[in-house]
């Protein structure tokens, strides 16, 4: 497929109430595997292509680092491929504009984009957020790409008393409205995981809803009755990856 055909497979697989699954990858090496496994498209992770790199997370990593990995998966594997892109690198709707382009050059079909303030506190105001929406994608447009912007609201991850998730259901409704006005394909809501909120967002949003698996969560089977179209598992496969490793490493060198 080229990456017209590969945006367009991706926006496909979106449907509410029948997850696309994407097991959050961090290389070209784990881009191949989930592949093999039988994945129908790719999805990065932020936390975990930067945990790769040696970096923290909050676009610590290089963007040409970045840009790089996402180069070297796209070459190897011949699916549509979405990259957690933060907040694009810049506060500025052009800048952001400009940095997504960057992605689009080397074969990306889709970038997760939040609104939170990256090295700042808070959310951006949603006017703002929207501006930035806007400018990536007329940018896409104008490439003539029909790229998938995964407009992401920090409202649940930032709050960590989850009692507290229900009242903030009405503004991450109205963020997902204006996303979508703006020219947004789809609408994340990370660290929401209470049933009956999840499916008040998917029944409110014109956009198909990602849900990240976490502790708690309900499973693939629930998430897809209560309506949600997109599934994926963020630092999860990383995290395990990794103390899988450790594991090994700790059984070879407790025989010395």
């Amino acid at each position: 497929m080229n990456q017209i055909e590969k945006a367009k497979a991706f926006h496909a697989l979106h449907r509410k109430g029948d997850p696309i699954v994407l097991y959050n990858i961090w290389d070209a090496g784990t881009a191949k595997a989930v592949a093999d496994a039988g994945a129908k498209a790719l999805a990065t992770g932020s936390w975990s292509v930067a945990a790769a790199q040696g970096y923290a997370d909050g676009e610590k990593l290089p963007m040409p680092a970045l840009v790089e990995t996402v180069k070297a998966i796209t070459n190897v594997i011949d699916l549509p491929l979405s990259v957690d892109f933060e907040g694009a690198y810049s506060t500025e709707p052009a800048g952001a504009a400009a940095n997504v382009a960057r992605l689009v050059e080397v074969g990306a079909i889709g970038i997760n984009f939040e609104d939170r303030v990256v090295d700042g506190s808070g959310l951006h105001p949603v006017e703002r957020q929207a501006a930035r929406i806007r400018a990536i994608r007329e940018m896409a447009e104008g490439k003539d790409i029909p790229f998938f912007i995964n407009a992401r609201t920090d409202l649940f991850l930032a709050e960590s008393d989850l009692s507290k998730h229900a009242g903030l259901v009405d503004e991450a409704i109205e963020r997902g409205r204006a996303y979508a006005a703006a020219g947004g394909s789809g609408f994340f809501v990370p660290g929401l995981i209470d049933p009956a909120l999840i499916e008040k967002i998917c029944a409110a949003s014109s956009l198909p809803v990602n849900v990240m698996m976490r502790a708690g969560a309900p499973d693939l089977k629930a998430l897809a009755r209560l309506g949600v179209g997109r599934v994926s598992y963020g630092p999860g496969p990383y995290r395990s990856m990794m103390e899988k490793l450790k594991q090994d490493a700790a059984a070879i060198y407790s025989q010395l």
